[in-house]
């Protein structure tokens, strides 16, 4: 069954660490979202992919 307070903590932390690079550095935040702009579809998803299984693997490591 989903723990929705856990569910929501989640998504709040994920919002915490996205707000983190603009909040510290937008210029460079402008500057990598250009760059990730010219990126091929095949590399954004590629990047991705790799985050996806480096979250899962965090997770499973963290509940283990």
């Amino acid at each position: 069954m989903i723990n929705w307070q856990d569910l929501f903590a989640a998504v709040a932390l994920v919002m915490v660490i996205e707000g983190i690079m603009p909040f510290l550095s937008p210029d460079r935040m402008r500057r990598m979202m250009a760059t990730v702009s010219q990126m091929s579809d095949h590399q954004l998803r590629v990047m991705g992919l790799v985050s996806m299984v480096a979250g899962v693997l965090f997770l499973v490591l963290s509940k283990s």
